[in-house]
């Protein structure tokens, strides 16, 4: 199985978790999922008064970087981490 058919068999995974991982957890989910499908961080910065975009906004950026591979990987053993 390849890198590609790991991480989307790790999204699927993601979304059936028998726990919700802390937003921690959740934060950094999100973010390697953005680096690993879009590359570094793009966009406006949000609203500071946006407490939810902004945080995902920032995990994103601490992605920056990173290459693509990189995340991919990282998902797939957060993600098989937290089935166990």
């Amino acid at each position: 199985m390849d890198m590609q058919e790991m991480f989307d068999q790790a999204v699927a995974d993601s979304k059936a978790l028998s726990e919700r991982p802390s937003n921690e957890t959740l934060l950094k989910l999100y973010s390697l999922f953005k680096q690993a499908t879009e590359g570094d961080v793009n966009g406006e910065t949000p609203s500071p008064f946006d407490f939810v975009a902004k945080a995902k906004y920032e995990a994103w950026s601490g992605m920056k970087g990173k290459s693509r591979e990189a995340a991919m990987k990282e998902y797939v053993q957060l993600v098989n981490k937290l089935k166990t």
